[in-house]
């Protein structure tokens, strides 16, 4: 396959390039690096397979170059974070929306065969079903999961009206490798690690006891190359669950980081955890069920919250201490 993958320079979207590519796929990253780094995808450029374009999605040209002689779309880039869309709703809205649909026009006229993209468990919104299943959604509590859900709005009617073929992917609390820890809206699990690792104490919004799906990256891209591969035509136009089907509170997160980490450094299980006030926006709980993707793309992640929160631990202490 011709596969490009837009975002492909941020935490996710590197770790697919470079999946991809070890399994013989030719590669094109399309950023802008306003969230991704160059350092995630430097030991790609010398692949004879890789190649980087550098642009926005917001910008249609730009989007029709990046998809010019591929055959397949992964589509990851967007500007994550609740807290980032209440802040600033209207960038958020010009990527995560106009920018989806400049890429799902540009696939469209190009003939792509597949278009998967990044939607989210925000979608559910404040439905208190548990586990999510993927038919019962509730209202968005945030300008981001309105544009994520807009995203699957369109994906299907770009279905029903020009024939792209799309699988969306409703990522739960993705973590591993390459996540960026530094900034105001890092994600929990590296953003705790790097407290802990000097010995600072991390501040938990709330009292610790929300829960999420953690999800681990080597999950994520086993559902992207599922989702790419399928030869089930009931799996095509379709959005899933990507998650364990598991789910941890944040202080229970914290003490299994605070074990994980004590193995390289005994002074951090001493540090204490304190506690913020809930964060706008927040969903309480958060767990996926994982039966559809079981039975129409035959998931099955290999890595829980232990495995996966190992492998990441191990990966930050050897590229960030």
């Amino acid at each position: 396959m011709r596969i490009l993958v837009t975002g492909g320079a941020g935490f996710i979207g590197s770790n697919l390039c470079e999946s991809l590519l070890e399994d013989g796929h030719e590669v094109r990253c399309l950023d802008n690096f306003a969230t991704g780094y160059f350092h995630n995808i430097q030991h790609l450029m010398t692949h004879p397979s890789f190649e980087l374009q550098v642009g926005d999605i917001r910008d249609l040209k730009t989007c029709h170059k990046a998809v010019q002689g591929m055959t397949h779309v992964l589509h990851e880039a967007a500007l994550g974070s609740v807290p980032r869309s209440i802040k600033d709703p209207i960038t958020t809205n010009q990527v995560n929306i106009d920018g989806f649909l400049n890429m799902l026009v540009a696939s469209s006229e190009a003939g792509i065969k597949r278009f998967i993209y990044a939607a989210s468990s925000s979608t559910y919104g404040d439905s208190e079903n548990l586990p999510k299943v993927e038919e019962i959604i509730g209202q968005p509590l945030s300008p981001y999961a309105i544009t994520k859900y807009v995203n699957e709005l369109y994906a299907g009617v770009f279905h029903k009206t020009y024939g792209l073929d799309t699988i969306g992917l409703r990522y739960f609390n993705v973590f591993g490798r390459r996540q960026d820890p530094k900034g105001a809206y890092a994600a929990v699990i590296p953003k705790f690690v790097i407290q802990l690792m000097h010995h600072e104490s991390p501040v938990i919004n709330g009292d610790g006891e929300f829960s999420r799906d953690f999800t681990y990256i080597d999950n994520v891209i086993l559902m992207n190359k599922l989702a790419l591969t399928t030869n089930n035509e009931a799996a095509l136009n379709q959005v899933y669950n990507t998650a364990y089907g598991q789910r941890t509170t944040l202080n229970e997160l914290v003490n299994l980081l605070k074990t994980y980490l004590s193995h390289f450094d005994p002074e951090i299980a001493k540090v204490t955890i304190k506690y913020g006030p809930e964060r706008i926006g927040d969903i309480p709980h958060s767990l996926a069920s994982i039966d559809k993707a079981r039975q129409l793309l035959n998931y099955q992640p290999e890595y829980d919250i232990t495995t996966g929160l190992q492998e990441a631990v191990k990966w930050y202490w050897k590229n960030l201490k």
